[in-house]
């Protein structure tokens, strides 16, 4: 399928930008998104396109593909849009609140349960039904 480069570009850039591409299955709708002013079914193509290539790991589920962005697609955009080594997509990087431990105290570190000697005992003694 021929796609406009201009076109081509913006979704590369998008992919690169975010790190995941969520596409649904209609090929007849009119644009992606309101990010990506584009038809749906360009962005289907070029996306089943770097699946096959192993650019993108594709996960299909309800009528919607999701495309996650591998290794070899982080290269291959930043040789294809000219990017630095510095710059990378969303998903890789690392937030202030995951990169800072500390704060809140574990919630798993509390033992679960109702305090004091509230001990329900739920067996009867004489037996079933008696």
């Amino acid at each position: 399928m021929f796609i406009v480069k201009k076109n081509r570009i913006t979704v590369y850039s998008y992919l690169f930008k975010e790190g995941v591409c969520v596409v649904k299955k209609d090929p007849y709708k009119a644009q992606h998104s309101d990010d990506l002013q584009i038809p749906n079914l360009e962005v289907m193509m070029l996306m089943k396109s770097f699946a096959s290539k192993g650019y993108v790991k594709e996960v299909f589920n309800w009528q919607w593909y999701y495309y996650y962005l591998t290794a070899e697609g982080i290269e291959y955009l930043r040789e294809f849009l000219a990017l630095p080594a510095d710059i990378v997509p969303a998903t890789l990087k690392v937030t202030a609140n995951a990169a800072a431990p500390g704060g809140r105290p574990d919630v798993r570190e509390k033992k679960g349960g109702p305090g004091g000697e509230f001990k329900p005992d739920f067996q009867k003694k004489d037996g079933y039904r008696s």
